[in-house]
């Protein structure tokens, strides 16, 4: 209850940076709707393709050829570079914010252009590492799927500060990631919980909101008032999306914030270090 409660206080103060710019939203907003363009625009061919080479015969074991792996590869490449990009936007920005300078989305942009490289070799390394993942699940079943868990989640450590370091540093990919593993030794270790604080938050704020609209819909379809049907259904979809898009962005904000306090020591930006602090136990030497 303890982290639980920190977690929360951590959330409330990124939420307290997402209120001052509410514009930080449009970031994860722009990337759902890109992916979403280039999730259609591969959809076809690749259903074809994996339709086509997706088969079993005497001299040959079921599953994915080279060509679909390739296909999918692609695919990861467009999709993480999306991603990446508009997260070290929103990580520009909020950096920017932090350490007291005006910042718009322009901004933010900028520096993610200026580090479109990076991006792209930081995407090409995700994109191999999500294939790997997919081929180990494929090829070894329950085992595979086990052992994509477990390198899924190391991953995922020692990649959450690599958007933020891409943001504020000029370095290439690998150098991102070793950057970021070596922070999250050096300040907080294997004591993650923030993320996983507010994922919980979240999930609880979420099934809330979906028990609400789920009541707000029924007694729209109750009247039998199709306005009213309609407008139930659309503040449903436009509550939800809201949120989802809140939750994008605060997760931005908050590996934005422990970047720049594993870094300087320094938080800005309406945060506490004492919350920090205390959120995150050090790890001993």
């Amino acid at each position: 209850m303890g982290k639980f409660a920190r977690s929360w206080a951590l959330m409330k103060a990124s939420a307290s940076v997402l209120r001052s710019d509410k514009s930080l939203m449009m970031f994860p907003l722009l990337s759902g709707l890109c992916s979403l363009v280039v999730a259609a625009s591969f959809l076809i061919p690749i259903a074809v393709t994996l339709g086509i080479v997706h088969h079993a015969t005497a001299n040959e074991t079921r599953g994915f050829s080279l060509a679909a792996y390739l296909g999918m590869f692609v695919f990861y490449l467009v999709q993480y570079f999306i991603i990446i990009f508009f997260n070290t936007a929103l990580a520009g920005t909020v950096l920017a914010r932090l350490r007291g300078e005006p910042a718009t989305m322009s901004t933010g942009f900028a520096v993610a252009r200026s580090r479109w490289g990076s991006i792209l070799g930081y995407a090409m390394i995700a994109a191999t590492v999500g294939l790997f993942l997919r081929a180990l699940q494929e090829r070894l079943g329950l085992v595979g799927r086990m052992i994509a868990g477990l390198f899924g989640l190391a991953w995922t450590v020692a990649s959450l500060l690599v958007v933020p370091v891409l943001a504020s540093q000029q370095v290439g990919p690998m150098d991102a990631v070793s950057r970021s593993v070596a922070l999250l030794k050096r300040t907080w270790g294997e004591n993650l919980i923030g993320q996983g604080g507010i994922g919980v938050v979240f999930s609880v704020v979420t099934v809330i909101t979906t028990f609400a609209c789920g009541l707000l819909v029924v007694a729209a379809i109750t009247s039998q008032s199709m306005p009213a049907i309609v407008a139930a259904i659309a503040l449903a979809v436009i509550g939800l999306i809201t949120l989802a898009l809140a939750h994008s962005a605060l997760q931005g904000i908050y590996a934005a914030v422990l970047y720049r306090y594993a870094e300087s020591g320094e938080v800005g930006g309406g945060f506490e270090p004492k919350l920090l602090e205390q959120a995150f136990r050090v790890k001993a030497d």
